[in-house]
């Protein structure tokens, strides 16, 4: 358990510091904005999804707390070429994952290196934090004009 909290920490520590993804994409066909009301975390996401339904890029911009930050860092990462049909799997994937009990070993095969953040169950009120840049590119992936928010 010391290693994945170890883990964890350095994971968040190393996005946080050199954010993946990070920036207002040239060309993109989606979009939406998301916000974290209870510690103030903002983030926009921009991704271009070619016409076989594939996430052929995606990116971030905003300011947050480091762990709002590194999520949306590691869910670029693990999004880019990923169909927009797979989306809700991973969506639904990764909140089971943050929200399930901590003795529950969160599936590496399935999640990759978002396992990592499974340490934010630890801390339930960084929850939201963790799972803002998921609600926005929900928003973002279902063209909603509706702001994001984690409440």
């Amino acid at each position: 358990m010391f290693e994945l909290r170890d883990l964890y920490q350095q994971v968040i520590v190393d996005h946080n510091k050199s954010p993946r993804n990070f920036g207002k994409l040239a060309r993109f066909n989606h979009e939406a904005d998301g916000y974290n009301p209870l510690c103030g975390d903002k983030l926009h996401v921009y991704l271009n999804v070619n016409d076989a339904g594939i996430i052929e890029a995606v990116s971030f911009e905003g300011e947050g707390c480091a762990i709002s930050v590194a999520s949306a860092s590691l869910m670029t990462e693990a999004l880019k070429g990923t169909p927009v049909s797979e989306f809700k799997q991973k969506f639904e994937g990764f909140q089971h994952m943050v929200t399930s009990d901590l003795d529950e070993l969160p599936d590496e095969a399935v999640m990759g290196k978002l396992a990592v953040l499974s340490g934010v169950r630890e801390f339930p009120s960084r929850i939201k934090c963790a799972s803002l840049c998921w609600h926005t590119m929900k928003s973002a992936v279902e063209d909603s004009h509706k702001v994001a928010k984690t409440e």
